[in-house]
């Protein structure tokens, strides 16, 4: 088991917080003396407050700048599709 105090702030990760649960891509956002503040990159996304010795079940890996650029391009032209342009009548 992990907990959300090994975890780095501006960096993204997938982990699994329980063993049955799905992959996720969070974000550290900010870290406090006992919390940590993270994204959730969920559909919809998630802001929520963890405290540190929380467990994580699984931290899969940190992901590279490299990684997240590409990854931040298909995220938002997947934005992109959710939304449709209004009738201008």
């Amino acid at each position: 088991m992990y907990s959300y105090d090994l975890l780095e702030t501006g960096c993204y990760y997938l982990v699994k917080e329980k063993e049955d649960s799905p992959v996720t891509l969070i974000k550290v956002a900010l870290i406090t003396d006992h919390c940590v503040f993270v994204q959730r990159f969920d559909e919809p996304m998630e802001t929520a407050w963890k405290l540190k010795k929380d467990n994580l079940f699984d931290i899969i890996e940190c992901l590279s700048d490299e990684a997240v650029k590409a990854w931040e391009e298909h995220y938002q032209s997947n934005e992109d599709a959710f939304f449709e342009e209004g009738d201008d009548e």
